[in-house]
């Protein structure tokens, strides 16, 4: 087995984001040195790193020479050179996930096909190369109203989908590449996390409860566990292990799925890497989210995911109609609250809706954690300093 502690073997991210500055956390833990890759000068993860390298991460060469110099190379957003992560594969760079596998997940629309091959349950749906093209189907078909529209690519934290109630609405659209998927009626949007190691070892965590925003189609909270039936969690965690080993992912991969109102599992999206509905595990499990996507990358044994207590995550956004320098407003009131952790990310500008951190619960208690987490939700604003 390499030796990762205390040397000079590198893990190279791809991505400076808050994702990774929480994995940092742990290669910090381990003293595993890292160098990571991202855009801005600004990234969170400029400050915990070995080596810091701005770049574009969609740019062939700069993700190539960049990905050369680490022994093992992990991501933590999806948006990054595949052409590059291939020619680093052909010439023995370990890079998890595996291009092939974001491949398959880099694309909406043909992320929904993997399902439709691999018999893996998802609402139905439809692909189409524009949204005009989108629309006229739809109108020659009598397509079913209201429905989703989803872009194939470039969308994130609630961008690049809408409901559509009326034909029209689509042309406030752009006019990319897209699919239109029937709405789902559910009773729960709920995700699962499973990690899987480059030897074939494949663990599930407990199934989480996404309660979102009415307007903005960004998670509020992540309740873990889920208030849901055990037999529905059984499901729930059997077809993200489904879905898995479909992919056959290297690292974590976070299945967003729906429960239907008949209780059947239905895979929304999925994630190759740390998630926000795994932030809870930092406080709440035996092996946080960013500890087992290291195990899993580097083919050490996967760690017990299971909860020590009751835990729920509140999102903290930019609250609407501040743009500029961050202030967190009441955030020493939050933390003389039983069992509140907040999370700061590092972004030094707000603006509505961008996520700035965000804040977890513990408790014995679920319902008293889901209490607490909407007093924190209530009293925390994140706005600007010049208001």
């Amino acid at each position: 087995m390499t030796d990762y502690f205390s040397t000079n073997f590198t893990l190279g991210i791809l991505g400076g984001g808050q994702l990774g500055k929480m994995l940092l956390y742990d290669t910090r833990k381990f003293d595993i040195k890292t160098k990571v890759l991202d855009p801005s000068a600004e990234a969170p993860c400029r400050i915990s790193c070995d080596t810091f390298v701005q770049g574009d991460l969609m740019d062939f060469d700069t993700v190539y020479n960049f990905g050369k110099d680490v022994d093992v190379l992990t991501i933590e957003i999806e948006g990054v050179n595949l052409d590059a992560l291939e020619k680093l594969e052909s010439e023995g760079v370990k890079t998890y996930p595996q291009a092939a596998t974001l491949r398959n997940i880099q694309n909406k629309g043909v992320q929904k096909d993997f399902y439709a091959a691999h018999e893996i349950p998802t609402a139905p749906y439809k692909r189409f190369e524009s949204t005009e093209e989108a629309k006229s189907w739809v109108a020659a078909n009598n397509w079913e109203l209201p429905f989703v529209w989803k872009s194939c690519v470039g969308g994130y934290d609630g961008m690049g989908v809408k409901i559509v109630r009326e034909l029209s609405d689509l042309d406030a659209l752009a006019n990319v590449p897209c699919i239109a998927e029937k709405m789902v009626p559910f009773k729960n949007e709920l995700a699962v996390i499973v990690a899987r190691s480059a030897n074939g070892e494949a663990v599930s965590y407990p199934v989480v409860e996404m309660e979102f925003h009415p307007e903005a189609n960004q998670v509020e909270y992540v309740i873990c566990p889920a208030r849901i039936d055990d037999a529905v969690a059984k499901k729930a965690r059997e077809v993200a292990l489904k879905a898995s080993a479909a992919f056959g992912h290297v690292g974590l991969l976070a299945v967003e799925l729906f429960q239907t109102e008949d209780d059947q599992i239905l895979v929304n999206e999925v994630a190759p890497r740390p998630h926000n509905s795994g932030h809870y595990s930092i406080e709440a499990s035996f092996t946080n989210q960013f500890e087992q996507h290291l195990r899993a990358v580097l083919g050490l044994p996967l760690g017990n995911t299971d909860s020590k207590v009751g835990g729920i995550m509140v999102n903290l956004v930019g609250a609407e109609g501040h743009t500029g320098q961050v202030r967190y407003e009441n955030i020493a009131e939050i933390m003389a609250l039983p069992g509140v952790t907040p999370h700061i990310y590092g972004k030094k500008i707000t603006r509505p809706f961008r996520k700035m951190g965000h804040v977890t619960i513990t408790n014995e208690n679920l319902a008293e954690a889901r209490r607490i987490a909407q007093e924190v939700k209530e009293k925390i604003r994140v706005i600007s300093s010049h208001e």
